[in-house]
């Protein structure tokens, strides 16, 4: 059969990822029979075990690895052994929560030819509309184009939210599509964003842009505003570092700010916009604002 290893930052986005790929190795067989499951506690033998025997009135078994605190290198390396033979009667699915990936476990998965998946979204974002649009097909859903860019937008960084939404959605629409005026009913508050959204917004001059933007970061992304300003004054910081004469293109920017190739463009084509005297309005705007949230004008 196959051997899967599924990760990512979002523990809803990979709880949900975990169930849906389940129900698709079962389909129509018997869930009491096929599946195995092993959460913590368990003897790493005992899953080798699992996944070797062969399936008692089912042409399959699946087994489910869950990574815990307890997981040994050890435990990693009998894996990664029984991968590299694995049976053919067995769905292996491993479920990798924290940390970074093993590479005796990513090395066997390449040997064996099993699938990494990752089910954090990208963050360019033409990268993540085509992540949406997959996530979309897999939950068995139609969108408009219209309805997606609502979505995707809508639920920002939120995407934890989207398994429910989508449970939602099939219960109430089946299989038909699903244009923007069905979705919008279901979407409820806005979703959190990424803290580059704001930078991005004011680099470019749209105020009211930023203000949405702030007001999602607060709101959904339950940051304190001065979090918020901590992030911009530490943006504002980088663009100072360009403020000479000796900055003439994308390598300058690179060496000053330490950043590294489309950022520093970024951040070049941002100091150039608002040139020294903008950069000077920026942190008097920023200390102004740092004194008022301090409660400097309270009475």
């Amino acid at each position: 059969m196959a051997t899967l290893l599924l990760h990512g930052s979002d523990e809803v986005l990979l709880s949900a990822a975990v169930a849906e790929k389940v129900r698709e190795l079962i389909g129509d067989g018997d869930r009491s029979l096929m599946l195995d499951e092993f959460v913590d506690d368990y003897v790493i033998g005992s899953v080798v075990e699992s996944a070797s025997t062969p399936p008692f009135f089912t042409d399959r078994r699946v087994v489910v690895l869950h990574q815990h605190d307890g997981t040994s290198t050890g435990d990693i390396d009998v894996v990664a052994d029984y991968i590299r033979d694995e049976a053919e009667f067995t769905d292996l699915v491993i479920v990798w929560r924290k940390g970074k990936i093993p590479k005796a476990l990513t090395d066997a998965l390449k040997v064996a030819g099993g699938r990494n998946i990752d089910v954090t979204p990208p963050s360019r974002a033409a990268d993540r509309r085509s992540w949406w649009e997959e996530q979309v097909a897999v939950a068995g859903l139609d969108f408009d184009a219209k309805a997606m860019s609502v979505m995707i937008e809508w639920l920002g960084e939120d995407v934890g939210r989207f398994a429910g939404l989508a449970e939602t959605l099939r219960a109430t629409f089946g299989a038909g599509v699903i244009t923007a005026q069905k979705l919008e009913p279901f979407l409820g508050e806005r979703g959190d964003v990424k803290p580059w959204d704001l930078t991005d917004a004011i680099d470019a001059g749209n105020a009211a842009k930023a203000l949405v933007v702030v007001r999602r970061m607060m709101n959904a992304g339950e940051r304190h505003p001065l979090q918020i300003m901590a992030q911009l004054h530490s943006h504002f910081t980088r663009l100072a570092k360009l403020d000479g004469p000796s900055v003439q293109n994308i390598s300058d920017a690179e060496r000053l700010t330490g950043a590294k190739g489309f950022q520093a463009e970024k951040a070049l084509r941002a100091y150039r916009n608002l040139g020294p005297s903008g950069l000077r309005r920026a942190f008097d705007l920023l200390a102004t604002a740092d004194l008022d949230l301090r409660g400097h004008t309270g009475l």
